[in-house]
This record gives structure tokens, C-alpha cells and sequence, in this order.
């Protein structure tokens, strides 16, 4: 952005200072002026009939008064200068900063030393935001790289068996067609999961009441046939817990915990789902069976391509290794918080804590 070129901060500040101690000197000598001479009577002899008189003290007072005037202002110039530049250091570290960061180079930090004061306080929080912009940045681009390299995958696996067809034309079509089927199955989930988790990310949805136990019971039927096919026994239980936000969102937030709960999870198995209301939070929290979990892995299941100890792939698991990510983007779109703890025995706990939808206040109209 060009704008027209102007004075500096420091310039600028040094000029007020200089104003201010000219200003001041003026008010002083003023003083004197008012307060002194004024009792110097005006007659040849001067004060108790003795030389000087007032005319030769004004002449005197006037010439010495320009002379202090012209100084302060030779002081207050060049002590102006020198203390708005010490004033102004802080603020010139911070726009290096700035510039770097505004070339791409996030590394960099200001790091502001001394004590605390109002330099220091914006030099911190520029920190906190290059921290967590490096920290976004850095997310975006291994996001980027894991979608690319999955993406590619079922892309490379379709036109291996397109080529195979093409050199073979008498291989099996319908066996062919079944496989590129399933890939192709795969691929579009997973564009799906990367256009929900974007749109979860922007949290641009229309907010509304949502119960989280209604929704906890219909991702539960729907699962139920998966649950069944792998000997996993799914309860819900709890009381109404409304939360403020998308219900297609927080519907498809369970619905991947759930899932996430019934695949991850011991042959005959348990899935349990509870809802509750706590002050003003909707909590909901799916805590399954399963193999014991690493204390220091639970945190890097939300990030996405996540599976269990290693990266997910495109083999026969369900999911595409988005699932606990979209849940996490999902719950900080709403304004909440996402715990993960390993479950005693094995398994994991998972505790979602939303806000509470607003009560709708009653219309006060007349009684007839």
C-alpha cells in the first residue's frame, strides 16, 4: 500500500518535546515577569531609590529570557531527538520482525528483553502470533503433503489396472471393474473428508440448538450394522445436552467418534456413548475397549492421516485417517474443547465439551 510520505514518529515526537520545554520556559520566565518586575517601581532612582529601575531590569530580564528560550530549545531538540529514538528502539525491532515474517521467514522472533511495559507487552504478543502462525503454516503444509500423497495413491492404483486392461483385453472386466469400484469409493471419501474438514475449519454455519443425545442415538443406529459385523456392543446413555451449532456437523462429529470407537477396538468389544448437561457446557464423551494406548501418542491422533502408532494408508481399515481430525476441527469450529485420555485397561476416552445453546427468552405480549 503507497501512501504519500510524511514526517517520522521520531521527528514528530522530538518536536513535541522541544514544544513542551519551550512552552514551559515560556510560562516560567512569565512568571517572573509578573511576580518580580512588577514591583520594581518605575522611577529614575529604581527600587528604595537605588539604580537599577525597571526599564534597565526589563532590558536586562528580555535579553537574558532570549537567551534562556533559545537554549531550551536547542536542549529540547536534541535531547527530543535522543530520548524518542531510545523510546522508538523497541518499535524498530518489532517492524524488522514484521517485515521478515511478511517475506515468508516465520522463524524469527523479536524477543524483546527488560522489564514490562508497553513495548514489551506488543513485542510478546507478535511473538505468541508468529508462534502460532509458524505452528498453522507448518500444519497446512504436512496436511497438504499427507492429502497429496493419499490422493495420489488410489490415482496411481486406477491406472495400473487401467494399464493392465489395456495390455491384456482378455483379462476379467468385471473383476477389473469391481477394483477400480472400490478404489474409486475410497478416493471420493476422502475428497469428502477434506472438503468437510475445510468447511469445518472456515466456521461459516448458521448456530442452533442441538441435542447432543438425539444426535449421539442416531449415530448409533446408524452404525449399528458395523458394530454388529465386528461383534462390538454400542449403549447410549446420559440426559439431554443441548449445544449451539450445525447440526450436520456435530451429527458427523459423533458419527466419526463412533466409528472411530467401533473400528479401533477388541473382538467382541464394547462402544459406550454419554451425554450430560455441566453448567453451561453440552459434554459428550464415547469411551470404547481396545489395545492399550501410549501415553504420549493420544495427542497426535487428532492430526490428520493419523492411525493408531503409524500413518494411515489405503488399505482395507475403514476411514482415510481423518476422522478424530475432523472432530477436532469440528469442536474448535464450535467454541469447544476435545480431551483424549487412555482408557484404564485399554482403549480410549474421549470427553467433547461444547457451549450451551442460549435460552430463547419467552415474548412478554398483553394479556387480553
Amino acid at each position: 500500500m503507497s501512501r504519500e510520505p510524511g514526517l517520522s514518529a521520531r521527528l514528530k515526537l522530538t518536536l513535541s518535546y522541544a514544544a513542551l520545554v519551550l512552552v514551559t520556559g515560556a510560562v516560567l520566565l512569565a512568571v517572573v515577569w509578573m511576580y518580580l518586575l512588577r514591583y520594581v517601581p518605575n522611577v529614575e532612582q529604581g527600587l528604595l531609590y537605588t539604580s537599577p529601575n525597571r526599564y534597565l531590569l526589563s532590558r536586562i530580564f528580555g535579553r537574558a529570557a532570549a537567551i534562556a528560550l533559545a537554549v531550551l530549545l536547542v536542549c529540547g531538540l536534541a535531547g527530543g531527538w535522543i530520548l524518542a529514538g531510545r523510546m522508538l528502539a523497541p518499535l524498530h525491532r518489532i517492524t524488522d520482525a514484521a517485515r521478515r515474517s511478511s517475506t515468508g521467514s516465520l522463524s524469527h522472533r523479536v524477543r524483546l528483553p527488560g522489564r514490562q511495559d508497553e513495548f514489551r507487552e506488543l513485542a510478546d504478543a507478535f511473538d505468541a502470533m508468529l508462534d502460532q502462525l509458524e505452528s498453522h503454516v507448518a500444519e497446512q503444509q504436512r496436511f497438504a503433503a499427507n492429502a497429496s500423497h493419499e490422493l495420489r495413491t488410489p490415482l496411481a492404483i486406477t491406472r495400473s489396472l487401467l494399464d493392465v486392461a489395456i495390455k491384456d483385453p482378455s483379462h476379467d472386466h468385471t473383476a477389473l471393474a469391481e477394483r477400480l469400484h472400490t478404489v474409486n469409493t475410497r478416493a471420493i471419501d476422502l475428497t469428502e473428508a477434506l472438503l468437510l474438514l475445510s468447511r469445518s475449519d472456515r466456521g461459516n454455519f448458521t448456530r442452533e440448538p442441538v441435542d447432543l443425545s438425539l444426535v449421539a442415538e442416531e449415530a448409533v443406529e446408524t452404525l449399528l450394522p458395523l458394530g454388529e459385523q465386528r461383534g462390538i456392543t454400542l449403549d447410549v446413555t446420559g440426559e439431554p445436552a443441548k449445544a449451539a451449532g450445525s447440526e450436520a456437523l456435530l451429527l458427523r462429529m459423533v458419527t466419526n467418534l463412533v466409528q472411530n470407537a467401533i473400528v479401533h477396538n477388541l473382538p467382541s468389544g464394547s462402544v459406550a456413548v454419554h451425554t450430560e448437561s455441566w453448567r453451561d457446557t453440552a459434554v459428550l464423551r464415547v469411551e470404547n475397549t481396545g489395545p492399550q494406548l501410549p501415553a504420549e501418542l493420544v495427542p497426535t491422533l487428532v492430526e490428520p492421516f493419523q492411525r493408531g502408532t503409524e500413518r494411515a494408508r489405503t488399505d482395507g481399515h475403514a476411514g482415510v485417517g481423518l476422522g478424530l481430525a475432523i472432530v477436532h476441527s469440528v469442536v474448535r469450529a464450535h467454541g469447544g474443547t476435545l480431551h483424549l485420555t487412555p482408557r484404564l485397561g485399554g482403549g480410549l476416552v474421549v470427553t467433547v465439551r461444547l457451549p450451551v445453546a442460549p435460552q430463547n427468552p419467552q415474548p412478554s405480549g398483553d394479556q387480553d
